[in-house]
């Protein structure tokens, strides 16, 4: 029989996050994990551009037995999802699927805030398609929404200097930055995958009461739901345990910075998406 596994994309490294969330609630499921990480970061790239490259690793995974695909990266998710949801998809193979990782955080938000004040750390691009923001005034109207981007703060989980003085300083700077703008916040979505591995200096930032919010248990959660809602995708998909991680990088690269994200060694394979 064929392998039909879960693909996972992400830009580059963060989206190990949610697939270590996803793989710890179902870990019966085959996975495989695409890495752009010769193109990343995605972050501050127009629309046109991260739609056509996350186009093309969602016709890549695809084309490797993939049925559902996750796009496991918040950008991809801000600028791509819709578009290929109800342009590409229908074209291609209407019985296929692409998920994001937005919708999943804001339908929980309403839960976790009382002061319905909500704040979001994320990618420039993320907070400039205002995609939370929407998601949830969807569900939530009531809920008052602030965004500070964090241009840095990627490039240093990605460089294992999370725990560093440097990493310190820039998450105080920008958690200060948005307890300003909205002082009665009292939950913040890390809107991107990277931001947990920098938690326990913005645990230290944060004031106390806020509650944070990190997507990869909430992405799991969703799934679960999502895959018991639709038994016709569920059916589709094979049950072996496994993991394949591909990257359009190096795959020593890779290696060291999975590394850091899953603190296990994975396999890795070279692959082109253009």
């Amino acid at each position: 029989m064929t392998t039909s596994p879960i693909g996972i994309f992400d830009s580059g490294y963060g989206g190990l996050t949610i697939l270590h969330g996803i793989r710890q609630l179902l870990p019966q499921y085959d996975y495989m994990y695409l890495g752009d990480n010769a193109r990343a970061p995605y972050g501050s790239r127009s629309f046109e551009v991260v739609y056509q490259f996350t186009r093309q690793a969602v016709l890549k995974l695809f084309s490797m037995g993939c049925r559902l695909v996750i796009l496991g990266c918040n950008t991809a998710s801000a600028k791509a999802l819709r578009t290929i949801q109800q342009r590409d998809v229908p074209a291609i193979d209407p019985s296929r699927r692409v998920l994001g990782i937005i919708r999943p955080t804001a339908e929980v938000i309403g839960s976790i805030t009382t002061s319905r004040h909500v704040g979001l750390l994320a990618t420039e691009g993320t907070v400039k398609s205002r995609s939370y923001e929407l998601e949830i005034q969807k569900l939530f109207p009531d809920i008052q929404l602030s965004g500070v981007a964090c241009p840095l703060w990627a490039a240093i989980v990605e460089a294992n200097e999370a725990d560093s003085p440097g990493a310190d300083y820039f998450v105080k700077k920008r958690i200060d930055q948005l307890m300003r703008l909205d002082p009665d916040i009292d939950a913040i979505i890390l809107g991107c995958t990277h931001y947990p591995l920098l938690m326990s200096s913005i645990v230290k930032h944060v004031p106390s009461g806020v509650r944070i919010v990190p997507q990869g248990e909430y992405v799991a959660n969703s799934l679960s739901d999502y895959l018991v809602r639709h038994p016709q995708i569920e059916q589709t998909l094979t049950q072996g345990g496994s993991c394949q991680y591909f990257t359009t990088e190096s795959e020593e690269k890779f290696k060291e910075s999975a590394q850091i994200f899953l603190h296990e060694t994975v396999n890795v394979h070279h692959i082109d998406l253009d």
